[in-house]
């Protein structure tokens, strides 16, 4: 009694055939492919973004770089 049969999911996906339609399912589709597609998309850029630094590269020349970009976090008191 734990899970549905696939009986019952097939009257289900009739049922909400009947009530959407074909072709509004299609388009509810198409806009989360799109989302999905487009999240994908703005990951890659963001790993883009990200400098490594060269294998002969040192800490101190790593260092040198300017911080731009970078969030630096830090609690501010009174003095």
């Amino acid at each position: 009694m734990g899970s549905f049969s696939i009986w019952h999911w097939l009257i289900v996906l009739v049922i909400i055939l009947l009530i959407f339609g074909t072709k509004k399912l299609r388009n509810v589709g198409q806009d989360l492919g799109g989302a999905v597609k487009g999240f994908k998309d703005g990951l890659k850029e963001g790993e883009a973004d990200v400098v490594k630094p060269a294998v002969g590269q040192t800490e101190a020349t790593s260092a040198a770089q300017p911080t731009a970009g970078r969030t630096i976090e830090g609690e501010q008191t009174k003095g």
